[in-house]
């Protein structure tokens, strides 16, 4: 069986961790599986990268700033490497590039274009453990990075190339949640979940795997496997819905911190003003989520939509340029709100799951003042200040810490 292992920061956060990492490795190959491995940078050595790189300008060449975030992930292969040829194990680090990983030509949040396995193929060949730098490719001769999430969305799309059984992705829990653990102590680890699902949970807040990372799977049918690296418990296995036996009305609940509501009233309707509006805020790279239009008169309507906090000024400042081609009567925005989902490929077929959560939301005094909607799921944006207690409610209210 080929396996392709990922290891997040913290799982190669010192080098006692990357000891216990290559001691894992060396478990796996002893149980008769070929290895590759991919690996983020060590702990937040990324974040001290970016803090030089600020000691030196305040705005960085983007194309210097992807070669320097780079060595992040080609420390930990080299350690790695290191370890396991350490233990009589052959071993070799590849950059992203060496493996073949082809970008498009974007610096800081590159997509995958390609990937060549060869080189790690033949290095398969001759019974070695392939080490990988994730979160980098290349393009044009030059070196990319894939945006957060980047190493999770490596391994997947290796796993897809080398057509391997199983990708692995290590980091600090222990599996997919109901909730988080942190904020609901009655969550439970869920032994499966669908990609929907899953990509559904990562697009709504929950950190475990990168959006990125979900759809490559998906789209190639890649085996994953959510797992600690800290211990030996059985992980989360995430796959296609209809391998599934059963199917959960609610799977988890997710949640998404300082969020801001935007109200636009009495934009004309001659102004086209979805597209314009939207397109604007698109070319400033600022992500919308919940969007509610109502048609107030035939002339007119009022757009709703939710934004990151951090993002609130630069929209502010957008809608002041963008009044008289819009022609708006008043912005109103409201911060301090917070995003709240559940998410369950059964609510397809199971009627009254949204009033079962609004009944959920009120028991603890929180106001809805957005709702958004899919087959299987409900987003409802509330105060944040409710919201563990929110959370709590939601999760008891469809007994999610329950067998």
């Amino acid at each position: 069986m080929l396996i392709v292992q990922k290891y997040g920061g913290t799982s190669v956060g010192s080098p006692q961790r990357i000891q216990a990492v290559a001691d894992r490795i060396v478990k796996t190959r002893a149980a008769g599986h070929q290895v590759v491995v991919v690996v983020s940078a060590m702990g937040h050595s990324t974040d001290a990268l970016v803090e030089l790189a600020s000691q030196i300008t305040s705005e960085p060449n983007a194309r210097e700033m992807d070669a320097l975030l780079a060595t992040g992930e080609q420390v930990s292969t080299a350690l790695l490497a290191m370890a396991l040829q350490s233990r009589h194990v052959k071993a070799n680090s590849f950059t992203g590039w060496q493996a073949g990983i082809k970008t498009e030509p974007v610096h800081g949040a590159a997509r995958i274009e390609d990937i060549d396995p060869r080189a790690l193929t033949d290095y398969l060949k001759e019974d070695g453990v392939a080490i990988v730098a994730g979160f980098q490719g290349i393009a044009l001769g030059s070196v990319t990075t894939l945006g957060r999430g980047g190493s999770d969305t490596t391994a997947v799309a290796i796993a897809a190339a080398l057509h391997a059984d199983r990708c692995e992705i290590y980091t600090d829990v222990d599996g997919v949640y109901t909730a988080d653990p942190r904020k609901v102590p009655s969550a439970r680890k869920l032994p499966m979940v669908s990609y929907e699902e899953m990509l559904e949970l990562a697009n709504l807040g929950s950190q475990v795997l990168h959006p990125r990372a979900v759809e490559t799977a998906k789209r190639h049918n890649v085996a994953l496997v959510v797992r600690s690296s800290f211990s030996d418990a059985e992980g989360t296995v995430i796959t296609d819905m209809s391998t599934m036996e059963g199917l959960r009305v609610v799977t988890g609940v997710a949640q998404e911190k300082e969020v801001a509501r935007v109200a636009i009233l009495g934009v004309s309707l001659q102004s086209r003003p979805l597209a314009g509006l939207f397109g604007a805020l698109a070319d400033e790279n600022i992500n919308v989520d919940v969007i509610v239009q109502s048609i107030i008169r035939e002339s007119e309507v009022d757009v709703s939509f939710t934004v990151f906090e951090a993002d609130l000024p630069r929209v502010i400042t957008l809608l002041d340029v963008l009044k008289p081609q819009l022609g708006f009567r008043e912005v109103l925005h409201e911060k301090g709100l917070s995003k709240i989902s559940i998410v369950g490929a059964g609510m397809i077929s199971n009627p009254g799951v949204a009033a079962q959560m609004f009944e959920a939301l009120e028991a603890v005094g929180a106001q809805v003042k957005m709702v958004s909607t899919s087959e299987i799921k409900v987003s409802c944006v509330i105060e944040q200040e409710l919201l563990e207690r929110a959370l709590n409610s939601v999760h008891d209210s469809f007994a999610l810490g329950k067998e």
